[in-house]
């Protein structure tokens, strides 16, 4: 019995349709392009922490900007938030006994610990602004933050609400990957590794996880961390974690436990990352839709009356030729509303998001200058910082380590060659002429190995950034 071949349907009829079970043309290639899609965006979620760049801005933006306002302040410490402060200890523990707000100053009425207690938060600032032991770093720095400022409410303004929530950001963030001390230690300790050396021994992380291990136990059990439950939980958790860490870098650096830690680190800083942005965009979004429902917003003269108070014009001369022009009043009141509500829908399209923070950050320094709030504006624009393009950030920082080495070879001639001696004291350093190879010296003069950038190598590859560094 013979079989014939299927035939073709006739010439101008179509195919017949397929049944109600069978898939559609075409739809595994679809469902197999959909999963090629997700699978590159978990690996790319999980293989690393994205914005390096953007993140260590950030870090180092709200690291000066709280850093300079502490020593700004350092005269008048008792008066805001010391001994001497009109908002008196005792109604300041009722306050936080009510909001279950977080407070070490709170721990005791001394005058002596609260030197003690603005002395650390001055020193974790600098710490985090140059990237040295970061992941400690930023946790004193969220620690000092709350305190001062849970110490006195009434003294903040809205860029201290954002130095406040920023501070707990940053501790869920890999933000010292590059610039920073922490990124050139791991990125000299890969350049051991490639010469065949071991590591040098870190003392110092140790130490501080050791310290600090009982005073958070101390803080605990004394129940001097707050009302709340997620204040003692992060803490522990990354008390824990630095132990965690140290263990896989030294028992395990190429296993599946630090390969684990790198993925759960990767994930908590894109996700706090994405909120930094979110939280970004709420801060304008909220401030545009608010203006456009004020009257004086919406007849272009709300700039006009901060202009003409004394105590927002620390140079009377500007602030009166600016309100003496309507039309620049004017015009100026509309691009505020217009900017604020307009920002969050221009992040769709990178050239008209690029344009309108530079807008922005005009806007801010304007602020500082002739409404007399630096500090407001340098923490809204270390904010804005998230939204920089990484072209741009790579170039600023390959032009700061360019006039690094221009003022490096100005100095004088034995300075330099003691520098060159230490560079070099590694058994078995490279010689001059293969600089600059793989492995070489740095002819960038930043001795980091990585063209000036500072950047450390790849997750997996070099040190945790924990509490034991």
């Amino acid at each position: 019995m013979t079989t014939t071949p299927p035939t073709a349907p006739p010439s101008g009829r179509s195919a017949p349709a397929p049944g109600p079970g069978s898939p559609a043309p075409g739809a595994p290639d679809r469902i197999a392009a959909a999963g090629t899609v997700l699978a590159r965006a978990i690996q790319r979620v999980t293989a690393s922490a994205l914005g390096p760049y953007q993140s260590a801005v950030i870090r180092i933006g709200f690291a000066a900007t709280y850093l300079f306002f502490l020593v700004r302040e350092l005269p008048h410490r008792h008066e805001l938030y010391g001994p001497d402060s009109p908002w008196h200890w005792d109604l300041a523990r009722q306050l936080t006994a009510g909001n279950d707000a977080f407070s070490v100053l709170l721990w005791s009425d001394s005058v002596l610990w609260f030197e003690v207690v603005y002395a650390l938060t001055v020193l974790s600032a600098a710490g985090l602004l140059l990237g040295w032991r970061t992941r400690t770093m930023s946790v004193l720095f969220m620690v000092g933050v709350l305190s001062v400022q849970n110490r006195s409410v009434f003294m903040g303004d809205g860029g201290d609400n954002v130095i406040h929530l920023m501070a707990i950001y940053l501790v869920l963030t890999r933000c010292a990957q590059v610039w920073s001390l922490d990124a050139r230690r791991t990125a000299r300790d890969a350049e051991r590794g490639a010469l065949g050396l071991p590591p040098r021994r870190d003392a110092v992380g140790p130490v501080l996880w050791a310290v600090l291990g009982p005073v958070l136990l101390g803080a605990t059990l004394m129940g001097g961390l707050g009302g709340t439950w997620w204040l003692p939980v992060l803490l522990w958790i990354l008390w824990l974690s630095a132990a965690a860490w140290w263990a896989a870098n030294r028992f395990a650096p190429g296993g599946q436990p630090r390969a684990l830690l790198d993925v759960l680190a990767n994930l908590a800083h894109n996700a706090t990352l994405v909120v930094i942005m979110i939280e970004v965009c709420l801060i304008y979004a909220t401030a545009g839709w608010y203006k456009i429902q004020g009257s004086r917003w919406q007849d272009g003269t709300a700039l006009y009356y901060p202009l003409k108070l004394d105590y927002f014009a620390p140079w009377p001369a500007l602030s009166d030729v600016l309100a003496s022009s309507g039309l620049m009043v004017m015009v100026l009141t509309y691009a505020t509303v217009i900017v604020q509500v307009a920002f969050p829908f221009t992040l769709f399209n990178r050239r008209l998001k690029n344009v309108l923070l530079v807008i922005m950050i005009g806007e801010h320094a304007g602020i500082a200058l002739l409404l007399g709030l630096p500090f407001f504006s340098m923490a809204m624009i270390a904010a804005d910082a998230v939204f920089l393009p990484t072209v741009f950030l790579v170039w600023l920082g390959g032009r700061a380590a360019l006039g690094r080495q221009r003022l490096l070879t100005r100095l004088p001639l034995p300075s330099r060659s003691r520098r060159r001696e230490k560079e070099t004291e590694l058994p078995g350093a490279r010689t001059a002429p293969e600089a600059g190879r793989p492995g070489g010296e740095d002819r960038s003069g930043t001795g980091d190995g990585h063209g000036g950038t500072g950047e450390a190598p790849p997750h997996g590859t070099g040190g945790g950034h924990t509490l034991v560094g």
